[in-house]
């Protein structure tokens, strides 16, 4: 268990290493607590855990500030571990906070504009197909109503359906013919437009993701469905199998997709096109794994220390 930061000499004696999480009252996954451990063991009294919540920024005589809500100031550590997850983050608030430390000099393990891009499908997908990777075909929409957009003859069907800032396969549905996506329109939340998607077959109830650290694939799991349905997350039932170096085209696939939307630590789920053919599903930025993938946290402290290395001016050993 990770302690807090306030019963921790972070202030007194400041962090080098952050990681920054969501608000309380949300329950960390475990493969972040794991991750906190072992950077507590790595930095000790150097590394601290913060919630969102529990801090002031701002502007102060020209001088930009850091403070705890008990007003205590704090210098910006110099490597921030990022372990917000990405959906939910508000340009206004979790962003801001962001980039006011890229601005106080930290290093965000992501970028917040990494962040920003794999947030949202529709930008991921602009990114991976500008980079000439694999796709599906998608269309999705700006500001069209959306009992508009299901009525275009553009959209082929069966398509699947899921929300741009969606997670752990919630808002995602196969739609088997345009008569059923209408009738469901109007019963969709509307907090964020849809994407409308080409339905890959041979990939049905089945995506293998890759984990990969600081540019080389880590490790690698196969999700399949337990009931047949589309999604074939862990949340909605699903099964997971590791399968590292057992496809090793699309692990190569995967570390071309983190690169191209600039992420130092991706959770890349990649579509079976056919049994040896992949296409890239999508991309997460604060991925979780299995416990019995042990090779992460590993990679994850040395992408950390060689970040720190690097700001220092001297290679990581």
């Amino acid at each position: 268990m990770v302690t807090p930061p306030a019963a921790l000499s972070a202030i007194s004696e400041p962090a080098d290493v952050w990681m920054l999480v969501r608000q309380r009252p949300s329950v960390l996954r475990r493969s972040t607590r794991d991750l906190a451990a072992a950077l507590a063991a790595a930095h000790g009294p150097r590394f601290a855990v913060w919630h969102t919540d529990e801090l002031l920024f701002g502007v102060q005589g020209g001088r930009l500030v850091l403070r705890t809500l008990g007003g205590a100031d704090l210098p910006a550590p110099e490597v921030v571990c990022v372990r917000q997850v990405s959906g939910p983050m508000h340009d206004d608030r979790e962003v801001t906070l962001l980039r006011h430390l890229e601005h106080m000099g930290s290093t965000l393990i992501n970028t917040v504009d990494a962040q920003l891009t794999s947030r949202n499908k529709v930008r991921q997908l602009q990114a991976l197909a500008a980079a000439g990777l694999p796709v599906p075909d998608t269309l999705s929409y700006a500001t069209a109503p959306l009992e508009g957009v299901v009525r275009s003859l553009h959209l082929d069907m069966p398509c699947v359906v899921k929300s741009v800032s969606g997670a752990k396969g919630d808002q995602v549905f196969l739609a088997q013919d345009p008569h059923l996506l209408r009738s469901v329109a109007g019963s969709l939340t509307r907090e964020a437009p849809f994407l409308f998607q080409e339905y890959v077959a041979p990939s049905h109830g089945r995506t293998l993701r890759v984990i990969v650290v600081d540019g080389e694939p880590v490790d690698a799991v196969l999700h399949t469905s337990g009931n047949g349905t589309l999604a074939a997350n862990i949340a909605k039932g699903g099964a997971a199998t590791r399968c590292a170096g057992r496809h090793p085209q699309a692990e190569e696939l995967a570390v071309r997709a983190a690169r191209a939307l600039g992420l130092d630590i991706a959770g890349v789920d990649l579509l079976f096109a056919s049994d040896d053919t992949f296409t890239v599903c999508e991309v997460n930025a604060v991925p979780g794994w299995r416990p019995e993938m042990t090779a992460i946290i590993p990679a994850v402290t040395a992408r950390i220390a060689k970040a720190l290395s690097t700001r220092r001016g001297f290679e990581a050993t």
